[in-house]
């Protein structure tokens, strides 16, 4: 049986990652700041409660989970704060989360992978990786995780390891209760569907890319935004 590592996998895109990767008979292993708290008990689910803000305990981490065959960096945090009026522990927090958490889980679960030269990891970037976005940082988070993906593509593919993204525009989760109503508006206006994501749409897509994509999709980021941002 596979074992799967997703963090946040407790709420919105990272639930519903869980659990199709349970209905799948995969074993999961969920990092989040609550994931005890989840109220869903499965023979095939570990709950590991710890903040990935804590960086350098990262490596620790993973040695206690022991091997995993897929990760899916899917935990993110936005901020509200603008541009110009950005708190240094806003600014701290979402670089570590966002990017140097992500950095470091793929460099510890990988060295698992490289000895079964096998493995996969998908990354949950954001259209605001591509585009402007009101947090700042958010944006820059993103764009690094696009580009993090190819450069571990890159290092690891001699290794049989397959390292992809997605890039959704706005989902239907409560991450979408910060993002300012105007462009909330604006953005859906540009959808083809006029409407946004629901959280199952990019699971199936981190699914697909975990487990059945061709290998030869590999460093790819795959943009999730209905027209939100066609290119």
């Amino acid at each position: 049986m596979k074992h799967v590592l997703i963090t946040g996998g407790n709420k919105g895109i990272g639930l519903k990652t869980t659990i199709l990767f349970l209905s799948s008979e995969y074993k999961v292993t969920i990092i989040a700041r609550n994931a005890s708290a989840l109220n869903i008990n499965h023979v095939n689910l570990n709950k590991v409660d710890f903040d990935l803000y804590n960086v350098e305990k990262i490596s620790a981490i993973i040695a206690e989970i022991g091997e995993i065959d897929i990760l899916i960096n899917n935990a993110g945090i936005m901020n509200k704060d603008k541009y110009n009026n950005y708190s240094e522990i806003n600014k701290e927090k979402i670089l570590k989360i966002n990017i140097e958490a992500p950095v470091q889980l793929m460099t510890s679960v990988s060295e698992n992978m490289i000895t079964k030269n096998s493995g996969r990891i998908v990354n949950v970037a954001s259209i605001a990786g591509h585009i402007g976005h009101p947090d700042i940082w958010y944006g820059i988070t993103k764009a690094g995780l696009i580009n993090s993906t190819k450069s571990f593509a890159k290092t690891l593919s001699k290794y049989g390891i397959v390292v992809n993204c997605v890039a959704p525009g706005p989902v239907e989760t409560e991450m979408l209760n910060i993002i300012p109503e105007d462009r909330k508006k604006q953005l859906m206006e540009n959808t083809y569907l006029n409407s946004f994501a629901k959280p199952e749409d990019i699971a199936k897509t981190i699914f697909w890319l975990a487990t059945e994509s061709p290998s030869y999709i590999n460093g790819t980021c795959i943009d999730i935004n209905n027209g939100a941002f066609p290119r």
